[in-house]
């Protein structure tokens, strides 16, 4: 056993399934499975229960997760102490994220580099990915997280996390939790320019149009807009997760179409990154973990997410 397998391990608990935990290492099933196996066998104990949709922590896979939680960050402190030799006190490490994704990922990730990695000032910028890439190749940040990045660009792409779009709309337009696509076509939405072109994208492989009444891109604006009851959006799930708990707004999914976002880490290829950079990188993902538990990027809470 290794810190590998127990970031592996991790990744198919967090994700719920295999297959998820696959895309996102990224890593092929097979060995994937094979690592989980050859885990269990070393441990003694089934870590990890297979369900018909996805797998779920047995009791013993319970205690073994927190353990292989505890372990990596004593080993991530660890080499921040051994770095100090390479002037790791000293570092800055900027960080890019979309402004629907830093208000969620953001407050937990700065709070544990100011507990775990002394030394090391993280700062962020907020953007869309199209300029975010744009930085990042120009040495204006370190790293970001972007959202379905094309190709042909000198960068190193990690994926993270697959996660939904919702409808998100007013009760006054009387949309139930689960709309068809042809029901979505008729719906006037407001959007952002690149969730929009996502969506349609997406749509137009089933020859379907959205009825697009505006194009703002400033999701405040789509919130306020939202609570007058006159359109609707279709978002990541995570950006308007709070406002379901509104009385007023009602969350939807959309069937007969799989309309999905595709998060990714992207850094500079480099021969080397820095201990600093790569500190926050393993922050990042264990960040993306801790909001995948609570069900931050699904439709249903963090109970049925470890469920499925």
């Amino acid at each position: 056993m290794n810190l590998r397998t127990l970031r592996y391990f991790i990744a198919i608990a967090d994700a719920g399934s295999l297959t998820a935990a696959a895309a996102a290492i990224p890593i092929a099933q097979p060995a994937l499975t094979r690592q989980l196996r050859e885990l269990e066998s070393e441990m003694g104990v089934q870590l990890l229960q297979r369900m018909p949709r996805g797998v779920r922590l047995t009791q013993a896979g319970v205690t073994f997760y927190e353990s292989a939680q505890r372990i990596l960050a004593e080993s991530m402190r660890l080499r921040q102490r051994l770095s100090h030799g390479q002037h790791l006190a000293q570092s800055t490490v900027v960080l890019g994220a979309s402004p629907t994704l830093a208000r969620v990922l953001l407050p937990g990730l700065l709070e544990n580099c100011f507990n775990t990695l002394d030394g090391i000032e993280l700062r962020t910028r907020e953007a869309f990915t199209p300029a975010l890439m744009d930085w990042l190749e120009k040495g204006v940040i370190d790293m970001a997280i972007v959202t379905n990045p094309g190709t042909g660009r000198a960068l190193s792409l990690q994926p993270l996390l697959g996660e939904p779009f919702a409808l998100v709309s007013h009760k006054a337009m009387r949309v139930g939790p689960v709309v068809s696509v042809n029901q979505l076509t008729r719906i006037p939405l407001l959007m952002t320019s690149l969730h929009r072109g996502i969506v349609e994208q997406q749509m137009l492989a089933l020859g379907k149009q959205l009825l697009i009444q505006a194009e703002i891109d400033s999701v405040d604006s789509i919130r306020e807009l939202l609570r007058r009851g006159r359109w609707a959006t279709v978002m990541p799930v995570s950006v308007f997760k709070d406002m379901g708990r509104e009385p007023d707004i009602v969350m939807s999914e959309v069937s007969g179409v799989q309309l999905n976002r595709l998060l990714v880490l992207a850094t500079r290829l480099e021969a080397r990154p820095s201990v600093a950079q790569t500190l926050v990188q393993e922050l990042v993902e264990a960040e993306f973990s801790r909001l995948m538990r609570l069900g931050v990027f699904s439709f249903g809470t963090a109970a049925e997410s470890a469920s499925d």
